[in-house]
Formats: C-alpha cells, structure tokens, sequence
C-alpha cells in the first residue's frame, strides 16, 4: 500500500511539472490569422491533379464502374457498419474455402484429378 501511494505521488509530480498556466485570450483564428506563406503553393504542385490530357492512375483504370459504386458505398459506411460489411465478407470467403475443400475431397475420392497414364 505504501509502494501504492508513493507511485501516485511520482505521477502527481510529474503532472504538476507538465501544467501550463498560459492563458490564451483569444480564439485559433485571431491566434493564426494567415496561412504559413508558401504552403498552398507546396500543395498545388505536390497534389496529384487529373487533367485530360493525363491518363488516370493505374489501380483506377482497372476499376469498373459496379467497383467505384461499391467504393462509393463503403465510404458512405459507418466504422460499425464497415465492420459488419468485413465480418460477412470474412464468413462468405470461409464458407467457400470449406466448400472448395469438400469438392476437392470428392474429386480425390472419385479419381477425377489424377493424371492420366500414358502407355508406353
């Protein structure tokens, strides 16, 4: 019990040299009036910009139009909702794992996957 409370005094210290007592008289924006110069010229040139004479990216010319909508719609998802999404995806995949193993076992039962022989 005296480790205890010695401890809580450790952290007590340390929370009294972490206080600040500045006070701040005005909002964020009186605080900040002005952007730092310079950065929205950074951000224009290091932004990617599609124009037309540029082809779109790789990972979005293979997209079709059904995958942007199902893109869309899991954006418009809630984290809960998302997660319901994932944990029925994750049951979906499994379930045709086992059926793709019980068809692979029939398959070896019935000697369907085997190599023909060849006569010599």
């Amino acid at each position: 019990m005296a480790g205890q409370s010695a401890g809580n005094s450790h952290f007590e210290k340390i929370d009294d040299e972490l206080m600040s007592l500045e006070k701040l008289d005005r909002a964020s924006p009186d605080l900040w009036p002005e952007q730092i110069p310079g950065v929205s010229e950074f951000a224009a040139v290091k932004s990617p910009s599609m124009t037309a004479d540029e082809p779109p990216p790789k990972w979005l010319a293979d997209l079709e139009n059904d995958d942007i909508e199902l893109l869309q719609e899991f954006g418009s998802l809630t984290t809960s909702q998302l997660m319901e999404k994932v944990k029925g995806l994750q049951n979906l995949a499994y379930q045709l794992g086992l059926d793709e193993a019980r068809e692979m076992t029939r398959g070896k039962f019935l000697n369907i996957l085997e190599k023909p022989k060849t006569r010599s």
